[in-house]
């Protein structure tokens, strides 16, 4: 046992710099807080141990709410990307989504320096061993050396690292991802406070060498030849893109799986935990979908600097030898050669339920969790909780209001909401259909959003705000100016519709009319009126908003309903038993996840509206028992 000494006090303590912890920690340090990250190896922040991409449907949102909220993920992506693309872009505007393909050392590199460079922000690589709770109460950490640091909110971000455990074939070692050293007495510790433990898996495919792939056989994949961005602040854009590949499995690689599923982990009866039924192995692809002929296959670099590339779609923890004849069973790889064997990793998580949606443990006061730890898979479902919990740590140690997103403020509140009132049972994954209210959560317009939010909590800059109040502003005078013009019929503006098989115009029409319709766009509608000099970014909202008016019209009416339920209050210490009328199954989810409001309540699993009714009438009888 080493000598204890103590080695520093701070605001808030972040154990972990993965994407979690990174948002997490420069939340915590813009806010005022002195922010202290404590990191196994600081070679390995914001590492992506998996896939090195970022976005997608839902995913990719997330990423433009944490830079509406002043996170730095979106700025990271937009400087060390080689392919962004974006995606859905025949679709509605709700599921659109940007996706990049990432450097995947540059990414590191740079997220570390934003760290390193941040006032406020200490960062070390130490090893968290212990938690110093007094009174159920958090007030400091012990690391591996004996050191003593004491803070008044503490942040937990270890992802996948807590009793961490790699799985290929038979074999099964201690290990973090990649090969790192795992979190063991932190877990062990976090049992003994009585926490609720679940073991989760995830994986990631094998890694081959771009020179041995034949990509003649392949189809090219190429990024977007127009500028795109995660952050509202970029300015410069990437062209000089790299391709990734797309190829698929052969009858050979089913036939491979199937004569070896039980040197799978998954299907000996090894004792494994539930993995992503969103992002299942190859193995679990064969199986649950059999009648499919083929699957496909992404060869994604990773990087410009290394010929690393990500066979995504191939996850599996078969054993080695079986995973080198899988790889030269897909077209175009009969001669790969494999770098990294893919693997599967099971570790430790935290029921979320117990969880308050501010991310504060419910059984340690200034307890905060966030990230993969919280039964989350992904690194943008990962950095919007560290960006919420940080926020939320800093504002407890600094004697501020807490921050709570609602599911009508953005993805981040639909994530946070679903894992603390419904909890899961295998690694969740965001998904645009977990979002009711996803007409109003769009792409383009996360910081109209979120920016107001995040500069009142302390998050954004001024400069940031200015911007942001000055986009407002013009996307206000124009929808304005377009409800005040009148467009009349004349053989010009019947040319113009013309061009888009649009009905000629016999009467005076408004020009907001005229943009009303489907066919229309913006820029054709600003040649038959007065043009005025506006961003691609301020018409596109113009031409959204207008299109789409009555949909978002009745979307906000439900959002004001919702808004009534929500401010009805749940007192914390009510006691359900004392309620005639509520079935057990209800009473037993209500006194386990112990909801805020009326609203939380409905949304919890086993809870039905009878219940919910008794429970109100109750509440607003106002002889509430107390446990």
């Amino acid at each position: 046992m080493p000598n204890k000494f103590e080695a520093g006090t701070f605001d808030c303590i972040v154990i972990g710099a993965g994407h979690a912890g990174v948002e997490a920690a420069l939340a915590s340090a813009r806010m005022g807080a002195s922010t202290l990250v404590l990191t196994l190896n600081i070679d390995m922040v914001a590492f992506m141990p998996c896939n090195p991409s970022i976005g997608g449907p839902a995913k990719g949102i997330v990423v433009r709410e944490i830079d509406a909220l002043g996170g730095a993920m979106g700025k990271v992506i937009d400087k060390t990307h080689i392919q962004m693309r974006m995606l859905n872009t025949r679709k509605g505007p709700a599921v659109r989504a940007l996706r990049a393909q990432l450097d995947k050392v540059l990414y590191q590199q740079e997220m570390k320096r934003i760290l390193e460079e941040e006032e406020n922000l200490t960062l070390q690589q130490a090893s968290v061993d212990k938690l110093i709770i007094e009174d159920d109460e958090i007030k400091g950490v012990i690391t591996q050396v004996g050191a003593i640091y004491l803070a008044k909110t503490v942040i937990v971000t270890t992802g996948t690292f807590l009793r961490g455990e790699i799985l290929i074939g038979d074999l099964r070692y201690s290990s973090g991802p990649n090969n790192q050293m795992p979190s063991v007495k932190l877990a062990d510790n976090l049992r003994e406070l009585g926490f609720d433990i679940v073991r989760f898996k995830t994986g990631t495919p094998p890694r081959i060498n771009s020179r041995t792939i034949d990509y003649s056989k392949t189809e090219i994949q190429p990024g977007d030849d127009v500028p795109r961005a995660f952050s509202y602040e970029t300015t410069e854009f990437i062209m000089d893109q790299l391709p990734c590949w797309l190829t698929y499995t052969s009858p050979l690689t089913h036939e491979i799986i199937n004569d070896n599923l039980r040197l799978s982990p998954m299907y000996s009866g090894a004792d494994v935990g539930p993995g992503p039924s969103y992002c299942p192995s190859i193995e679990d692809k064969i199986v649950r979908f059999n009648d499919k002929s083929r699957h496909q296959i992404f060869l994604e670099p990773e990087g410009r600097n290394t010929e690393e590339v990500y066979v995504q779609g191939l996850s599996t923890s078969l054993p080695e030898h079986i995973q080198h004849r899988l790889i030269e069973s897909v077209p175009g790889l009969e001669n790969a050669k494999m770098m990294r064997p893919g693997y599967a990793i099971e570790y430790d998580a935290i029921v979320p339920t117990q969880l308050k949606p501010t991310l504060e443990t419910k059984k340690i006061k200034n307890l905060y969790t966030a990230g993969q730890l919280n039964g989350t898979s992904g690194y943008e479902e990962a950095a919007a909780q560290g960006l919420m919990a940080g926020a939320n740590g800093a504002a407890r140690a600094l004697g501020k209001e807490e921050f709570i997103l609602g599911r009508s403020d953005g993805y981040i509140g639909v994530l946070i909401d679903d894992l603390v009132t419904k909890g899961t049972s295998e690694p969740y994954r965001l998904l645009t259909s977990r979002a009711e209210y996803r007409l109003l959560l769009r792409h383009d317009n996360a910081d109209l959003r979120l920016t107001e939010i995040g500069y009142d909590v302390g998050l954004v800059s001024e400069k940031r705000y200015q911007m942001y109040t000055e986009k407002k502003q013009q996307i206000d005078d124009e929808l304005q100016r377009l409800r005040d013009i009148t467009v009349k019929p004349s053989d010009e503006v019947n040319a113009i519709l013309a061009e888009t098989n649009s009905t000629a115009l016999k009467e005076p029409m408004k020009a907001f009319g005229l943009l009303k319709r489907p066919e229309v766009k913006y820029d054709q509608v600003a040649r038959m009126i007065s043009e005025v000099e506006l961003s691609e970014e301020v018409t596109e909202q113009v031409e959204i908003f207008t299109k789409y008016e009555g949909y978002i019209a009745k979307s906000m009416q439900q959002v004001e309903r919702m808004k009534k339920m929500e401010d009805k209050k749940i007192p914390h210490d009510i006691d359900y038993d004392a309620i005639s009328g509520i079935a057990m199954e209800a009473k037993a989810a209500l006194n386990k996840v112990r909801p805020l409001s009326i609203a939380q309540a409905s949304r919890m699993p086993g809870v039905n509206p009878s219940d919910v009714s008794i429970l109100l009438v109750y509440i607003e009888q106002g002889n509430v028992a107390r446990v």
